[in-house]
């Protein structure tokens, strides 16, 4: 797939579609096209080729399908060819890019695929069992992984339970949606967090997560929305930065056996 990312690169108006979204992510063909004053049809083209090759993914929400530009394979040329050289210097390509303080709290702000040499099945295992989570993620969940059952996050000697941390969707093999774990103070001391940062997290609205599986051809497509942050959010600053490390590390372990070095968890 990466001879498929360096074409669609190598078109100036691909990689205006590309900016824009960078500038404004999760956002309508009809913006796309009023915004860069392209024809429909030409920017339909360009989104066609972007989505082939994993630079741009998208998400119904409603009956407005949004766009967003999809770090994934720029990750994947930076820990390949880039980190080898100047890994500071270029360590944002590799971050997904934030939504707009001004957008509504309905929009997903976190859209992140990959496809993984794997089954739906083992993919599955892998988000749900301890002995594979607590390899990639450094969290194992205590929870029977049913719709409205409650879950327990355990990090190391740090164990966060809440009524409000829930599953909400569960079709093994396919879909598994929850809300996201409650910061307590034993987190934020266990991860370093200041007392403000600790204390802003404490305020905002809880968020949810949701894995989309879908089989591709021999791999699977894995595809993660992470939403309901409040504008500034700083939780999404947080896993902004952690899962795009964490799921390389997780489509590396399903892959080879093994885990990429040193990965984060995105949460705060």
């Amino acid at each position: 797939m990466m001879d498929e990312v360096f074409k669609a690169l190598a078109d100036a108006s691909r990689r205006r579609l590309l900016d824009s979204l960078n500038a404004h992510d999760g956002q309508t063909l009809r913006e796309l096209c009023k915004g860069l004053d392209m024809a429909r049809q030409s920017v339909s083209k360009h989104l066609a080729v972007l989505e082939g090759a994993n630079l741009v993914t998208t998400v119904w929400s409603g009956r407005e399908k949004l766009h967003y530009l999809n770090p994934e394979p720029i990750n994947a040329i930076s820990e390949r060819w880039i980190n080898q050289y100047h890994r500071e210097r270029v360590h944002a390509l590799a971050d997904l890019k934030r939504a707009l303080e001004e957008s509504p709290m309905d929009k997903p702000e976190f859209v992140y695929t990959t496809y993984i040499n794997t089954t739906p099945e083992k993919l599955w295992q892998a988000l749900t069992d301890p002995a594979f989570t607590r390899r990639y993620w450094h969290v194992t969940f205590d929870t029977d992984w049913k719709v409205g059952s409650t879950m327990t996050w355990n990090m190391g000697d740090v164990s966060m339970a809440d009524p409000a941390q829930v599953i909400l969707e569960s079709e093994p093999c396919r879909r598994l949606s929850f809300t996201w774990h409650t910061v307590t103070p034993e987190f934020a001391k266990a991860v370093e967090l200041s007392d403000e940062a600790a204390g802003k997290l404490r305020d905002e609205t809880r968020s949810k997560v949701t894995f989309d599986i879908e089989p591709y051809g021999e791999m699977v497509k894995l595809t993660v929305v992470h939403d309901g942050f409040e504008p500034g959010s700083t939780m999404l600053e947080m896993v902004g930065q952690g899962w795009p490390e964490l799921l390389s590390s997780l489509k590396t372990l399903l892959e080879t056996g093994e885990t990429l070095p040193e990965a984060k968890e995105p949460a705060g």
